[in-house]
């Protein structure tokens, strides 16, 4: 019987498990490294430039605290400081997801295809054209950005409030990057099931909520470093397929027959034609033999 905390634990199997089937090709898997680094470096660069400016920038976000005491300052600024790289974080981490799935489509589609292969009932390919899906997908993943970035807001003021801030905040802010990332990472899988919203991917993910945050929070934080996340993201495409044939059923449940009903594919019954000419009546069920022919 499925529980909360047993489907968590599930969830975090998928990531090894996905880890474990792309290990099993490592050319897939190094051609699946390339996309992440080419966008680490990206996002490292801009991290380290936030970094450099952080004491302007937290000095800027907090002009009120000019004439408080070198203490007070400090601490307040520091928060702040904190909480401007965590909501930094939580954006670069779902823009990596995003911004890594569209360089290298055509890989990790292909890693969709081996996972589903190597597990059996695979579905048929996609007849979306190539260029179509990544625009789809890149416009998809400026839409998760977006949502990211407004969610980033208020968390960064909740920063400021003492103990929650430093407590409760991060552990929401990783729910929360967990479930977003989520979304993007089942993109290929339901993708070539023919589901190609993000309102069919989110539908899904709320009948096992448990089962996707286990996946999607210990891939969160792993991504969030950045030449870890090299590594760990050909292992978190693959999860993303096998966490989507656990959200999916195979096949949809068939209806059962009603009373007195055939099944649908139950074959008709076999009715006699008509008899042949010249032949006699033919008995029925509730009828006794032909009577005999009349004496000439």
């Amino acid at each position: 019987m499925s529980t909360p905390l047993r489907d968590f634990f599930s969830g975090v199997g998928v990531l090894f498990k996905g880890a474990a089937l792309v290990i099993r090709n490592p050319r897939l898997f190094m051609l699946g490294m390339i996309p992440p680094l080419a966008t680490s470096l990206l996002f490292v660069a801009a991290l380290a430039a936030l970094l450099l400016n952080i004491d302007d920038l937290t000095a800027w976000l907090t002009p009120f605290a000019d004439g408080w005491s070198s203490g007070m300052q400090t601490t307040l600024r520091v928060a702040a400081g904190v909480m401007l790289v965590a909501g930094a974080v939580l954006i670069m981490v779902v823009a990596f997801t995003g911004l890594t799935l569209a360089l290298g489509f055509p890989l990790y589609d292909k890693i969709a295809e081996m996972v589903d292969d190597d597990l059996g009932d695979a579905p048929a390919d996609s007849d979306e054209p190539v260029v179509r899906s990544v625009i789809r997908a890149v416009r998809q993943s400026l839409g998760l950005i977006s949502v990211s970035a407004l969610v980033a807001i208020p968390l960064f003021a909740s920063g400021f409030i003492p103990v929650v801030g430093q407590t409760v905040v991060p552990v929401v802010a990783a729910f929360f990057g967990g479930w977003m990332l989520t979304i993007e990472l089942l993109g290929a899988a339901f993708d070539r099931r023919g589901m190609r919203r993000i309102k069919d991917r989110r539908g899904a993910m709320k009948q096992r909520r448990m089962l996707v945050f286990g996946f999607g929070i210990p891939s969160y934080l792993l991504l969030a470093i950045p030449f870890l996340a090299v590594v760990v993201f050909p292992a978190a495409t693959a999860g993303g397929t096998i966490l989507a044939r656990r959200l999916l059923p195979s096949s949809p449940p068939q209806a059962p027959a009603a009373p007195g009903q055939l099944p649908p594919d139950a074959a008709p019954p076999a009715f006699p034609g008509p008899p042949p000419s010249g032949a006699g009546p033919v008995a029925g069920p509730h009828q006794g033999p032909p009577p005999p022919p009349p004496a000439r």
